[in-house]
């Protein structure tokens, strides 16, 4: 009999606004529907949005868990999970972003170990800031995926961050081009944006998919991939976003 062993789903980005937060509850939702359990870990720790968007009550945060680890008080990780629905599972960024400074990266491999036991995907949502915390999470990550606009910052960010993979020879990241993020921005053609970045564009989130009163959703905490009426309208995103999660998890099985 096999044990279960959940891989590691990093969504990141080389600046701030692309769509992270977004990305992460919509590949969670079409995880879900293939009734796979998930574990959301929000390590954007200073401005964490995940249970904001989802609409959940906070009782214990990453720092708590992180704390206790620290302090020999911890017992089981479902002490510190926020249950969204019976798919969906949540550690929260730190409520006190004072608390934010204090979180200590050398347990995110104790907490990994652990719910890879209990989960069949843990997908992480991070800021684009290269701290140590999101470098031990990179290391520990068995897929990533940036997240980039049609932005000339962005862009040439991105390929900064595509040369230091390529010296380093890890290849374990895929960009993913959010067009939904802002239509009114067209600056480069997908030619262009493969030239700037230096590397490949792996999947898109399509123009079509942007969804003007996205904030409805979010103040009822749905997720825009489950939702009868996105999935009815917007067939092209939610066709790409299942064609994303096929990918990542054909290749997670190799």
């Amino acid at each position: 009999m096999s044990v279960r062993q959940a891989k590691v789903i990093t969504v990141t980005s080389v600046k701030g606004g692309t769509g992270k937060t977004t990305t992460v509850l919509n590949l969670a939702g079409i995880i879900k529907m293939r009734k796979m359990k998930i574990l959301i870990i929000d390590l954007d720790l200073y401005s964490g949005g995940i249970a904001a968007s989802l609409n959940i009550q906070i009782e214990h945060d990453l720092f708590q868990l992180m704390d206790d680890l620290n302090n020999n008080r911890f017992h089981n990780l479902e002490d510190y999970i926020t249950t969204y629905d019976e798919y969906i599972d949540v550690i929260p960024a730190p409520k006190d972003p004072k608390t934010a400074g204090k979180i200590n990266s050398k347990y995110l491999q104790v907490i990994y170990a652990k719910a890879k036991l209990k989960y069949d995907v843990i997908l992480v949502d991070t800021n684009h800031n290269l701290s140590d915390i999101n470098l031990v999470n990179l290391d520990y990550s068995d897929q990533i995926l940036y997240i980039i606009t049609n932005d000339p910052v962005d862009l040439k960010n991105m390929r900064t961050m595509v040369s230091i993979y390529q010296d380093m020879d890890k290849k374990n990241y895929k960009i993913v081009l959010n067009e939904a993020s802002d239509r009114q921005k067209d600056y480069f053609s997908f030619y262009d944006i493969k030239n700037i970045i230096k590397d490949n564009i792996d999947y898109t989130i399509p123009n079509s998919f942007y969804i003007k009163n996205i904030d409805k959703y979010v103040l009822d905490g749905k997720i825009l991939t489950l939702d009868p009426h996105i999935r009815k309208k917007h067939k092209k995103g939610i066709t790409n976003f299942e064609k994303m999660v096929q990918s990542i998890l054909k290749e997670q099985k190799k």
